[in-house]
């Protein structure tokens, strides 16, 4: 049966793979102009979660590990999947746990972001973590990570030179600095991350 969707008509979809992260659906389709085409669209079996965690000396965790869709090795914020069934608050406070040690006892989820759009539905979940407790990483058996503590304003720099372009570390960070700069943050880290921005950036003169 025939199915719009936006400007696309649907013909007909079948699956063409799954595992237990994703799915790939192929559909025949008829676009905008009414000329036949195809879309495959890749689906997440999971919500994406991204932690932005604070300590107290304004430092933040960096959780390193070979991207094997990439080929080559990362430096990101803590980030992973969560069941979409499950609040995103759990699944954040697991994986900071998980790829750091560390635990909060302040949360915020603070904005969220469609990561792929033209091919995927995967949906992001930004959270600010600050007043961290250090403790014991405990990683899932097939996550080799590497660890590091850098300033915001290290990591902020990093990112404005091209050396840190995960997408959803630069989301965490650069809407936290928006967010920040506009008053839209808890007072504690919003004055942690105003401290670290160059002075043009927050109104200094």
């Amino acid at each position: 049966m025939e199915q719009k969707r936006g400007p696309w008509t649907i013909l007909s979809s079948r699956e063409g793979y799954r595992n237990p992260w994703v799915e790939v659906t192929h559909h025949e389709v008829l676009r905008a102009d009414g000329s036949p085409g195809v879309y495959g669209v890749v689906g997440f079996q999971n919500l994406a979660i991204g932690v932005l965690p604070l300590f107290a000396d304004g430092t933040v965790p960096m959780v390193g590990q070979y991207r094997f869709p990439l080929k080559r090795f990362t430096w990101e914020l803590p980030e992973g999947g969560g069941p979409k069934g499950e609040d995103p608050l759990l699944s954040a406070k697991r994986e900071l746990k998980e790829e750091t040690g560390a635990t909060a006892a302040h949360w915020l989820e603070y904005g969220q972001a469609d990561l792929s759009n033209s091919v995927t539905d995967e949906r992001a979940h930004l959270f600010l973590a600050w007043d961290l407790t250090e403790g014991e990483a405990a990683p899932e058996p097939d996550e080799v990570f590497q660890y590091k503590r850098v300033t915001f304003g290290e990591l902020l720099t990093d990112i404005h030179r091209g050396e840190v372009d995960d997408a959803l570390t630069q989301l965490l960070v650069l809407t936290a600095v928006s967010r920040a700069i506009m008053g839209e943050l808890p007072d504690r880290p919003r004055n942690l991350i105003l401290d670290q921005l160059p002075e043009a950036r927050t109104g200094g003169s």
